[in-house]
């Protein structure tokens, strides 16, 4: 059975770059890599500064490209399972069986959306949730913000910075506790149940009224893709915002490492709030606690 100082799951800008960053320290490392990121559906990336506007699946190309030239070995799998092994873990790549002396978890996130017909099929599209990541590329245009929590006021207020025609509609939300800063605002409030999006982002009411958008906003529930940690006893814990359950992530300290020792992770499944400049971050950083962590037991 191969033997890696490090296995990495996610190939990602989070894996990859901590991938690039152990390689390069001349670290044996394995990524193993699904092929279906996150951001699959996104047109481009935004904000990556010397990269704006690369299309997601040209950066992974890019990433990969550099992880390999420096002795970094990459393989298409999914990873089923890990049970500790000594000091290391055995991993399940899906194509074979290979020890690691530590894991970095960059598997990153699923967004479950609201049971709405149409929504799936848009999203990265014409549905959205990022201002970040979207809002340049919808200026000025209709946007609506979808509530299904508390949060969905905030949001209304924070894309309003992006266009002047911003409407909220309550759905299956909460009402606004204050009213009045959305009028102040000049947001539109439109009550009853969504039942479906249609043409570009058009949202349809329960009572058949049709309401035309160019954009939709919603909050999409963050899970974190860890099902095949939990034989090592780790589980995702809660993420809130405001008080307000918004999915789950895995729990890490400053350095990445988890709760389980010799389980690093970094980007979106740690931090999900993480554009992809901040998770490639993050990466290099946890890459660097890992091979500082090796460098010990090497030591000793």
């Amino acid at each position: 059975m191969t033997t890696y100082d490090v296995v990495v799951v996610g190939g990602g800008a989070a894996g990859l770059a901590g991938a690039l960053a152990l390689a390069r320290a001349r670290r044996r490392v394995l990524v193993v890599d699904a092929g279906d990121p996150r951001n699959a559906p996104a047109g481009h990336v935004h904000n990556y500064l010397g990269r704006e506007g690369t299309p997601p699946a040209e950066l992974v190309a890019l990433g990969r490209r550099e992880v390999e030239s420096y002795g970094g070995e990459i393989v298409t799998g999914r990873v089923t399972g890990a049970k500790a092994d000594g000091p290391g873990f055995v991993v399940d790549t899906g194509g074979g069986t290979v020890r690691a002396r530590r894991l970095l978890v960059a598997t990153g996130l699923t967004d479950e959306l609201p049971d709405v017909p149409g929504m799936a099929e848009r999203w990265g599209g014409t549905v959205l949730h990022c201002p970040y990541c979207h809002g340049w590329e919808v200026r000025d245009r209709a946007i609506g913000v979808l509530a299904t929590t508390p949060l969905a006021t905030h949001q209304a207020l924070l894309w309003r910075q992006w266009s002047p025609d911003v409407t909220l509609f309550r759905h299956t939300g909460p009402a606004p506790a204050d009213p009045g800063v959305l009028e102040r605002r000049g947001i539109a409030v439109v009550t009853g149940e969504v039942v479906g999006v249609e043409g570009d982002a058009d949202v349809r009411l329960e009572s058949g009224e049709l309401v035309h958008r160019d954009a939709l906003v919603v909050l999409a529930r963050a899970r974190a893709r860890v099902d095949w940690l939990a034989p090592l006893g780790l589980q995702p814990v809660p993420l809130e915002r405001d008080g307000v359950p918004v999915g789950d992530r895995l729990p890490t300290g400053p350095t990445g490492l988890t709760p389980v020792p010799g389980v690093y992770a970094a980007g979106n499944v740690a931090d999900p709030m993480a554009t992809v400049i901040a998770a490639a971050a993050a990466g290099l950083t946890v890459a660097g606690a890992i091979n500082a962590d090796l460098v010990e037991e090497d030591a000793a």
